[in-house]
């Protein structure tokens, strides 16, 4: 059965009633952000020119869209690799980012910020972008637009779905799952 989650009012509650391995459907608004959409934002944290949107309490999909043909939203809107955003991870957390959304495993910095900060790692499925991008109802670049398909891009979503890979207990679902397939 699929859990509901509105990202406009995500609670600690919530969060921690998450479980590694619960299927997802979310709504409300998430933001993309790829690998240098990250490296810019971290960089100008550090240089105390702040974020460039409120990150408290949100949702960044690690996604860099193609661009919407002819009446589309946007284009095909998949999950990059996760991994390459580590670095910067546990930074956007520490400042208030409650959820991340990609493809893979994790590092234990990552883990770690994870715990620390009561927040959710959720997977979207590889190869689905288009079939994604059908959830997603507006779409609008608000920062780095000399990025390109890179940009920030503010997404409002209907019905996105999602698995809890990692959960605020530092449960991996990439380790679970394994963990019972080899059981049975």
């Amino acid at each position: 059965m699929d859990i509901r989650l509105s990202l406009n009012e995500i609670s600690d509650e919530q969060i921690l009633s998450m479980k590694a391995g619960d299927n997802l459907l979310l709504s409300g608004v998430l933001y993309t952000a790829r690998d240098a959409a990250h490296k810019r934002m971290c960089e100008d944290f550090e240089k105390g020119n702040g974020f460039p949107f409120d990150i408290k309490g949100k949702a960044i999909y690690y996604a860099g869209p193609c661009p919407a043909k002819p009446n589309e939203v946007i284009g095909s809107c998949g999950p990059t690799t996760a991994g390459r955003m580590d670095a910067y991870s546990p930074l956007l957390l520490d400042n208030g980012l409650k959820v991340m959304i990609g493809k893979g495993g994790r590092n234990q910095s990552v883990i770690d910020a994870v715990v620390r900060n009561r927040c959710l790692y959720l997977g979207a499925v590889g190869g689905c972008g288009a079939l994604i991008a059908d959830c997603i109802k507006k779409a609008e670049i608000i920062a780095y637009p000399d990025l390109g398909t890179e940009a920030i891009r503010r997404l409002l979503v209907e019905d996105f779905p999602c698995t809890v890979l990692l959960d605020a207990y530092g449960n991996d679902f990439y380790k679970t799952a394994q963990e019972i397939y080899q059981k049975n």
